[in-house]
């Protein structure tokens, strides 16, 4: 018989007016890990939750893991002040009856496919700044910054989360990240966001 955990969720606004972050009194994901799933159908192998809060809800556009929240997106169609507090319930009862947010052995599998070739000390230094500086604001918001590549000066992160279409994304990359790699990295000349 499952255990039954008690939940708590408290929810918090970011830039990004179509996100919401649900915070958890627990952990959800290992530390530094995230799952990021714009359709249904990525999740419908790995991750239990998002899958169902798609299939409910028809105006969920994206659902995002990390740490301690769960990071969901909506269309235009609803305005959060009517369903938010539909979406936290379904999060809490889902949770609260045991139910797995995530199958673990897709958070490890991914994992695996990020461990790359050799690093140089330019992409350390780039990651370590990311990590020092960058990511806790932008975990703050409900997103995520991943460091992707560094080529010819231009340096590629991936943005997850709330961040992903989030309209201020693009001043935060440019006047924000932009500004302090270039200043703390002299050899990086610009920072695209990939995939967006």
């Amino acid at each position: 018989m499952k255990q039954d955990r008690v939940v708590t969720i408290y929810m918090e606004a970011n830039p990004n007016p179509n996100s919401l972050k649900f915070v958890l009194n627990f952990m959800l994901m290992p530390e530094g890990e995230t799952m990021d799933f714009a359709s249904q159908e990525e999740a419908k192998e790995t991750a239990p939750l998002a899958y169902q809060l798609f299939e409910k809800f028809g105006y969920v556009k994206r659902v995002f893991y990390m740490s301690n929240f769960i990071t969901v997106t909506k269309d235009e169609s609803k305005e959060w002040a009517e369903v938010q507090h539909e979406v936290k319930n379904f999060i809490k009862e889902h949770l609260e009856a045991g139910e797995p947010a995530f199958v673990a052995k897709a958070v490890a599998e991914a994992k695996a496919l990020e461990a790359t070739g050799e690093e140089t000390d330019i992409d350390r230094k780039i990651k370590d700044i990311l990590e020092e500086y960058i990511r806790p604001a932008v975990e703050q918001d409900g997103g995520a910054i991943t460091y992707h590549s560094f080529d010819e000066g231009v340096v590629k992160v991936l943005l997850q989360g709330a961040c992903s279409g989030c309209p201020s994304s693009t001043i935060t990359l440019k006047a924000g990240i932009e500004n302090l790699l270039k200043r703390m990295v002299p050899e990086v000349q610009s920072v695209e966001a990939e995939g967006v």
